[in-house]
This record gives C-alpha cells, structure tokens and sequence, in this order.
C-alpha cells in the first residue's frame, strides 16, 4: 500500500485535470470539492496510523492460528494466483457483512459517506479496521501464511483505487463481466434504493453474479448515505454510527431491541417503532435494513 501511494498521486491529479479540461454535465455530485477531497485523504493517512495499531493484535491472532494448523500452503507462483481468489472470495463476504450488520457498517460507512465519487473517494477508509479480521481466519486456518494473506489483502485494495472514478464509463464488456469496474463500483456506492446493498466485489464481480448482489449501472447514482452527516470533521467521518448506536442502545425499551440496534441491519427498526397497517390487521413485521433505506431515500 506504502509503495502504491506515489501512483494513487499521479493518477488523482490526472484525474483532477480530466475533470478541469473536460467537465463532465453530470450534476452537482460530479468532480471534486476542496473540503470533501481533503477529508478522505486526511482519513486515509489516518487510516494508516491506525491500522498500524490494530495489526499487531491481528497479526498475532493470524499467527497463532497458523502454528496451531498442520496445513500449509507454499507460496510458489502457482499458488499465488489461488490465494488471491481466496482472499477475494472471503473479502467479498467480510464487504456484504458490514453492509448488513450495523456494528459492522459502522466501520465501512466512513468509506461510503462521501457524496463525491473520485479517486480520493478510495482514500477514506475507517479507522477501526479491527472487524475485518474474522472473516479471513479460515484463510489462515487452511494453512496460508500471514504475509501472503496480507500480501493478497494489500493487492485487493490497491486494485480498487482506480475503480473510484466518473472519469471511465465503461470497459470492454468481457471486463465487465468478470472484474470490479468503475461502473460496477459506482452502483455500489450509490444511496437510491435500487442500488442499495449491491456490488459488494473487490477485484471480480462474479461473486456478487453468482450470489444474487449484483445490479448493473443505469441510472446515474446519487452518492453518499440515505441520511447524509453533512460535516467535514474527520472524527465525527469516523465515529458518527457508533455515537448513533450508543444512543439508540441507550434509548432502546429491552435486551432484544437493544441487540438489533446492534447486529442487525443499519436501517433495522424494531416492529413497535415502524407505522403499522389499521388496528383490524396483522401487527408490522420488523422492517429490514435494505427495506428502512429504500424508504429513507424515497422520502428525501
């Protein structure tokens, strides 16, 4: 990743001139604000200081692991190719979970709160990564070392930097069927209903066609959340839904309203909270996350 950041630079202010020169007629979501821009760099060096901190448990977690497991996998060039689908598949998995699972979500929903959508979109990235290490422990357990999981892990991300942009509209159809593209990734950080909840790939985009996720780009999207927290202020970028959960745990009426506030999904309500039909009908079933937000984006 350290050795990416001269190139992650050189195409940002490429990218920067593209938008100058060739102004795309795409809204007010389009190019770049000075304030938005500054905050996701400042939340991606941040990032780097703190997963610094959160690696050393990780890594001693991983290793453990590891010794513990009489597998091994030889990283050998005929190897590497089938860890890095591994660590897709699982990234894959790790991705839709902190879409669904609010405790979760509020780790990834710094990444996603942005309204602008370039490449230093890619740059904010949370600063309490500590929930992404569970989902990669079967990776581990089957005998993959460490370095070569955070090798696979490292070459994932660097992969999707370029796939933040407005700037490429499509690639070849081929491409697109396989891989994670900037029209695919555009969906996926859009808050219309239709695209809610989508698109979750790192590099391929097979997994989210083989398990039901994907949805192609048609309309433009609208980024950033359902309910967006309108402020530049790195901590509060950071910090906002776990201060939310805080809250609504602390207002909640018992134990099990209190655990869907926290491992249910990020729109969950519980059934006493959601308008119900006339008195002479069937009581509301409790709402879903992709449900609570369609219904927020609709409103506003």
């Amino acid at each position: 990743m350290l050795w990416s950041i001269p190139a992650f630079v050189l195409l940002t202010v490429v990218e920067v001139i593209s938008v100058r020169l060739h102004p795309a007629d795409e809204g007010a979501a389009a190019g770049y604000e000075t304030k938005d821009a500054v905050t996701s760099v400042g939340m991606g060096l941040g990032s780097l200081v703190f997963d610094f901190v959160w690696k050393i448990p990780i890594v001693a977690v991983y290793t453990a692991v590891y010794e513990l497991t009489p597998l091994r996998v030889p990283v050998l060039w005929a190897t590497l190719p089938l860890m890095l689908l591994a660590q897709d598949f699982f990234y894959y998995w790790s991705h839709r979970g902190h879409h669904v699972v609010r405790v979760l979500w509020a780790c990834h929903v710094v990444h996603h709160s942005s309204e602008k959508f370039n490449l230093t979109t890619a740059l904010r990235q949370p600063w309490t990564s500590l929930t992404v290490w569970p989902f990669y422990v079967p990776l581990v357990a089957v005998g993959v070392h460490p370095a070569a999981l955070a090798f696979c892990s490292s070459a994932n991300l660097v992969y999707q930097f370029w796939i933040h942009t407005e700037r490429i509209d499509r690639m070849p159809r081929w491409f697109e069927f396989v891989f994670n593209t900037p029209s695919h990734h555009r969906v996926h950080h859009a808050s219309q209903g239709g695209y809610l909840d989508r698109n979750f790939g790192g590099i391929l985009i097979v997994w989210d066609r083989l398990f039901g996720s994907f949805v192609p780009e048609v309309d433009r999207p609208v980024y950033g959340l359902t309910k967006n927290i309108n402020t530049f202020n790195p901590i509060k970028v950071a910090t906002h839904e776990y201060v939310a959960i805080v809250k609504d745990v602390r207002a909640a009426s018992g134990w099990r309203e209190r655990a869907g506030r926290v491992f249910r999904g990020p729109g969950w309500q519980p059934a006493s909270a959601v308008p119900g039909p006339a008195s002479n009908a069937a009581p509301a079933a409790e709402t879903t996350a992709a449900e609570t937000k369609a219904e927020e984006t609709t409103a506003a």
